[in-house]
């Protein structure tokens, strides 16, 4: 069991269901999943395409799905179906896992890092965060880096508002900057 799913279950929900006023232990927010996209340039060719999945694939330990466009655009040479990007959804033990890296290991190695913004929630309890390079991971060897390429990282927690979402991050360590 990851470090992080102990502390939970351990901690967390004792700690919000104090300040909550939740009566029952499954009415406390949790995070369900973890969505990590990569999208690419629309003029994508298949080797920057196997690229960015193996990339995602290390960071992750989960195969990622190839994203394809919706619509034609033909101004940028797009046609629907077309790949144009890489998804993982992470649940349950690797999803632990990840979040552990990215709060404990991948945040603090960004560049005068001061934390991240606490208005990135989407009203709905959910937040996201945009990664601005993938070498901030240990998986990753600088080394190899053809280019470097940005990451949306989305959070979906079952909580109803954006102050719940943000006290269940919280103490998990997500070090928000200060407002």
């Amino acid at each position: 069991m990851s470090d992080l799913k102990a502390i939970y279950e351990s901690t967390i929900i004792d700690k919000l269901r104090e300040g909550g006023g939740y009566v029952n232990r499954h009415q406390v927010p949790r995070i369900s999943k973890i969505v990590i996209n990569i999208g690419l340039n629309v003029n994508v060719d298949r080797d920057a395409l196997n690229w960015a999945s193996d990339e995602l694939a290390l960071i992750t330990g989960q195969r990622p799905a190839l994203t394809k466009a919706r619509v034609s655009i033909s101004n940028f040479k797009l046609r629907e179906g077309m790949p144009i990007g890489a998804k993982v959804t992470l649940r349950g033990r690797r999803m632990y896992e990840f979040l552990d890296r990215l709060i404990n290991v991948a945040l603090p190695r960004i560049r005068d890092f001061r934390g991240i913004s606490p208005r990135a929630f989407d009203g709905r309890g959910n937040y996201n965060l945009g990664l601005s390079e993938q070498g901030i991971f240990p998986e990753i060897d600088p080394n190899k880096i053809k280019r470097t390429q940005g990451m949306d990282v989305t959070l979906v927690t079952t909580a109803n508002t954006d102050a719940e979402a943000r006290e269940l991050l919280t103490l998990f360590g997500m070090p928000f900057a200060k407002s």
